[in-house]
Parts: structure tokens; C-alpha cells; sequence
């Protein structure tokens, strides 16, 4: 890259302007550090407020997202209690918002409307929307991004550069592990009514969960791939036969909408940074589904990371030691996030007598006694860490 000089100065240029990448530049604004911050996004402007995606938002999520003034309260339905439990066995629990002390242990709202609350608080110059492409080049105390845009191409000079999209990349620094399990995603009407009630309900194919969604249930349908192919082609009548076999008889389920599906892995980046770049959200980590830990651990690197990055006043944005206390103050949450996902995923996901046993007499213990359902229920709303 030749040394043209920039046509944009900034402090941090973010990679992705999607919910992580956008309260990462609410954060450090509301700390009242005047920093410089762009957004790069390859979408236009405003091109996610359509998104119909459900998402499972903790209530810690809440309390980070509501002093930004980037929480869309009349698009959240609240969970106010979640029933466990494992097909063909023994052995459930509820977890309720009465004894957790809060007003509800998570939301369900669609990507498109908790998009639109944030970005309404971001300003339309902090964000340079359909980039078709950029490279960036590291240099010793500064970052240069080349920026393609429709016909323009901007140059960016940067303190830093934080990537806040996308997933982590196939490479040698990246752990993957497939679950070999595919998530068929639905939105289903109940009969009776939800009442704000999520079911998580383990199943030898892999956890079904069901998530309330104003007067429907959001369905994460864990199968194996075969399994998926054979959901994916049948009429809405034997879908519903199909879900309400796996659900059990506990309530009807009378209408579907079209459905959709992914994959489903394991990919943690080992290393969060790099000299003068940073990685959060789902490009640091891609979780499975189970217990809606991912978009949540997400929000968390964002606010995490805007602390460190003003803790000095933004004078040492860069700095090699300031990015390792970033990753030395995500590792207990991350890695803790991960392997509590991927521990009941293994742990759930069989047929096995002996794990059957088990998993009732745990379902069993978390029935009766309230410390290890608070412990459960605190990794849920706030993660591996206190949050204020």
C-alpha cells in the first residue's frame, strides 16, 4: 500500500456495523472520551431493520444495551420462566425471574428491530456503508485501510482496528469442532398460550428449544444433518407432526411459518489480538445455540473492550499491554461461555443409559436445590462473570 495520505482520521475503525460492532461505538462515546470512531459495513445503511431473525437476549444484555439508550423495550417479549427437561427420561426444573430477582431472564426480539434501536444512536457519518471491499496494512504505531466504495476509494488511517463481524476464519489459530448437528429454526403457534414461558427440552438428536416470540414460540430444532434434510422438505402439517413428537403433548402447536437452517460448530479464535487489531463478537467465537449464550458473550466483549480502550483517556489505544488486559478480562467469561455450551451439548446430545441416569438425577438436584439453579440461571443472564 503507498503512503497517499488518508482522507479519513480515526481513532478506531470498526469492522462491521452490525449489534456488536455498533455498541462497541456507543460505548466509548457514552464514556465521554472524545475518541474518533468509524464503522465499515458492507450492507447499506439501514438494510437490517428488516431482518425477521429471533434472537434470545439475556437480561444482562438488557442492562448493558439500556444506558446507551439502545434498547427497544416494546420489541422484546420477556422469558419469564424456562422448563428443562430430557425426552424419554426423568428428571426437569424450572428456572423462574422470581427467584433469579430480576424481571425476566431474557428477551426474544428480532435482529432486525434490536439493529435498528442501536443504530438510530449511531451518526450517519460514523459509518461508511457498502464497501465492496478494503485490505488493511499494520504498520508500527498506526493501521492504513484502503477502502473501496461503489467507484470511490477512501484511505483511513487508524489507531486501531477492531473486526466485529463475520466468523472466525479456517485457520491454524482457529479451534473448530462440528457438533455434526444442524439448527432448523421456525416460528410455531402455541395452543394454550406461551405465557412467556421458553422450554429447553434435550433430545438424543440435540436440545429443542422454544422461545416466545410476541404470540408464538421462536423453534431451534438441533438435528443431525440427514434429519434436517428430511425437516426442511416435509409440509407444514408433518413439520408440526415431526416438532410435536419431539416436544412431547404439553401443548399443541397449530401453525408454522417457512423454515430456515445452519450448521452448527464450535470456532474459537486463540488469539484475540494481534499488533494494533482486535477481534470480538462472532468473529472472535461462534457458539452453539443451546442456553443463547453466543450474541450475548458478543455484547459483552463489545462493552468490555470500549472500557479498556478508555481507560486512559484513549492515549494508549494500540498498545500491545492494553489489548492483553483485554484478553486477560475475556477469558474466564469466554472461555467460560464455551465450554458450559459445549459441556451440555456433549452431555445432552445421546442415548446412552448411563448419561440418561445421570442427566435425571443432575435435572433432579438443579430441581431441588436453588444455589446450583441461581449458578445455572447467572451463567444464562450474565455469563462466567458479575455484570453490573
Amino acid at each position: 500500500m503507498t503512503d497517499v495520505a488518508p482522507d479519513i482520521e480515526t481513532d478506531v475503525l470498526i469492522v462491521g456495523a452490525g449489534p456488536v460492532g455498533m455498541t462497541l461505538a456507543l460505548a466509548i462515546r457514552a464514556s465521554g472520551v472524545p475518541l474518533r470512531v468509524r464503522l465499515l459495513d458492507a450492507r447499506k445503511r439501514g438494510s437490517h431493520a428488516g431482518d425477521p431473525r429471533a434472537l434470545a437476549l439475556s437480561h444482562g444484555t438488557r442492562q448493558l444495551l439500556e444506558p446507551l439508550n439502545a434498547w427497544n423495550a416494546a420489541a422484546g417479549t420477556p422469558i419469564h420462566d424456562i422448563h428443562v427437561s430430557q425426552s424419554g427420561g426423568f428428571g426437569r426444573t424450572v428456572i423462574t425471574r422470581e427467584e433469579q430477582g430480576v424481571p425476566a431472564l431474557g428477551y426474544v426480539m428480532r435482529y432486525g428491530d434490536l439493529a435498528a434501536a442501536i443504530a438510530a444512536r449511531i451518526d450517519d457519518d460514523q459509518v461508511l456503508d457498502q464497501c465492496t471491499r478494503y485490505d488493511i496494512e499494520i504498520r508500527r504505531d498506526h493501521v492504513v485501510a484502503r477502502v473501496e466504495r461503489g467507484s470511490d476509494t477512501h484511505r483511513i488511517r487508524a489507531r486501531l482496528v477492531v473486526h466485529a463481524e463475520g466468523t472466525p476464519a479456517e485457520s491454524a489459530d482457529v479451534r473448530v469442532a462440528d457438533y455434526h448437528q444442524h439448527a432448523v429454526l421456525a416460528e410455531v403457534r402455541p395452543q394454550p398460550a406461551h405465557g412467556n414461558r421458553a422450554w429447553e427440552r434435550f433430545t438424543p438428536d440435540g436440545p429443542l428449544a422454544l422461545l416466545p416470540i410476541g404470540n408464538d414460540y421462536s423453534v431451534v430444532f438441533t438435528v443431525p444433518p440427514h434429519k434436517a434434510d428430511a425437516l426442511m422438505t416435509m409440509n407444514d402439517t408433518a413439520f408440526l407432526d415431526a416438532l410435536q413428537q419431539q416436544f412431547g403433548r404439553r401443548m399443541q402447536f397449530t401453525a408454522t411459518s417457512p423454515r430456515a437452517r445452519f450448521p452448527l460448530a464450535l470456532r474459537l479464535r486463540r488469539d484475540l489480538v494481534a499488533e494494533r487489531e482486535v477481534w470480538i463478537g462472532n468473529a472472535a467465537q461462534t457458539l452453539h445455540p443451546v442456553s443463547g449464550q453466543g450474541f450475548n458473550l458478543g455484547i459483552r466483549d463489545a462493552w468490555e473492550l470500549a472500557s479498556q480502550l478508555v481507560s486512559q483517556d484513549g492515549s494508549t489505544i494500540g498498545n500491545a499491554a492494553d489489548l492483553d488486559r483485554y484478553v486477560a478480562g475475556r477469558r474466564l467469561d469466554r472461555y467460560g461461555s464455551a465450554l458450559f455450551t459445549d459441556g451440555i451439548v456433549r452431555s445432552f446430545s445421546n442415548d446412552l443409559l448411563p448419561l440418561k441416569l445421570a442427566r435425571g438425577l443432575g435435572l433432579m438436584v438443579l430441581d431441588v436445590l436453588q444455589p446450583a439453579r441461581k449458578f445455572v440461571a447467572g451463567r444464562m443472564i450474565w455469563g462466567a462473570r458479575s455484570w453490573p
